[in-house]
C-alpha cells in the first residue's frame, strides 16, 4: 500500500497569536504548550513569554508574501476564538485570509460559542475552512454553534478522539478529520469509535480523513484503518 503513514491535513502554519489556556479534556496534554515551552528554552523570540498568549502584530500579512497556493492552519499555536484576543486584532487576520484567495485556511477552535457570537462581523470568502474541535460526546453543542457561522466550509476535528462521539447531526459539515492523540502521555482511542465516524461521513456523503492512531510511537502506529487509508483533504488551487 503506497501510502503515507501519517495523514498531514496542513502544509504550513500562520501564528499571528501563540499561545492559550485549556479549555476542555483534549487540552490536557496540548503539544502546541509543550512546542512552546521547548522553543522557549530554544531562546526564540517568538516564545519568550512561553505559551502565555501573544499578539504577533508583525505576522498579520505574512500570507501575502507566500504565493504558492497552499493549505495553511491558521493560527495552530493557540485558538484564535480565545477570549481576550481584541476583536479588531481576530477580524484582521480575516482580512489577510480574505486578499489571499489563492491559499486555503483552516481555522480550529474550541470556542465555539465565541465563533458564534462574532460570526455576523466575518467576511466568510470561500478560501477559509472553520471547524471545531470535538474530542467527547459531551462537546456536541460545538457543531450546532458552527453551523449557525456564516463560514462557506464547515469541519470537525475528532482528534483527540477520546470517546465515542454517537450519532452526529453533520447537516452543514463538509469534512472531519479523527485521530488518537500521541506521546508519552497519551490516552487510548478504540478502533470502534472511529469506525463510527467514518461510516457516518461515508453515509452523508461527507469527506473523511484519519490522520492517525497516535500513541508513543505514532509514525509506528500510522494511520491504516481496516486494511484502508482515509486521507481525503480540502482542495486546493495549483499552478
Amino acid at each position: 500500500m503506497d501510502k503515507p503513514i501519517i495523514a498531514e491535513w496542513t502544509e504550513k502554519p500562520w501564528n499571528p497569536v501563540t499561545g492559550c489556556t485549556k479549555i476542555s479534556s483534549g487540552c490536557a496534554n496540548c503539544y502546541a504548550e509543550s512546542q512552546a515551552t521547548w522553543l522557549k528554552g530554544m531562546n526564540n523570540p517568538r516564545y519568550k513569554n512561553g505559551f502565555e498568549l501573544t499578539l504577533h502584530e508583525d505576522l498579520l500579512e505574512k500570507p501575502l508574501h507566500w504565493r504558492k497556493p497552499q493549505r495553511i492552519f491558521t493560527c495552530s499555536m493557540s485558538d484564535l476564538f480565545h477570549k481576550s484576543i481584541p476583536v479588531e486584532f481576530l477580524l484582521r487576520v480575516f482580512d489577510t485570509m480574505n486578499r489571499c484567495s489563492q491559499h486555503t485556511y483552516l481555522v480550529l477552535t474550541k470556542r465555539s460559542n465565541r465563533l458564534a457570537e462574532l460570526s455576523s462581523k466575518i467576511k466568510w470568502t470561500n478560501n477559509i475552512w472553520m471547524g471545531v474541535t470535538l474530542e467527547e460526546e459531551k462537546y456536541k453543542g460545538r457543531i450546532d454553534d458552527l453551523r449557525i457561522t456564516g463560514a462557506r466550509h464547515k469541519f470537525i476535528s475528532a482528534e483527540p478522539l477520546l470517546s465515542d462521539l454517537g450519532y452526529l447531526e453533520l447537516t452543514g459539515i463538509d469534512w472531519i478529520f479523527a485521530g488518537g492523540e500521541s506521546g508519552n502521555k497519551a490516552r487510548p482511542m478504540e478502533e470502534a469509535w472511529v469506525v463510527r465516524i467514518r461510516d457516518q461521513c461515508h453515509e452523508n456523503n461527507i469527506m473523511f480523513t484519519f490522520k492517525q492512531w497516535g500513541g508513543q510511537n505514532r509514525k509506528k502506529n500510522g494511520s491504516l484503518l481496516q486494511g484502508n487509508y482515509y486521507h481525503e483533504m480540502p482542495h486546493v488551487m495549483r499552478d
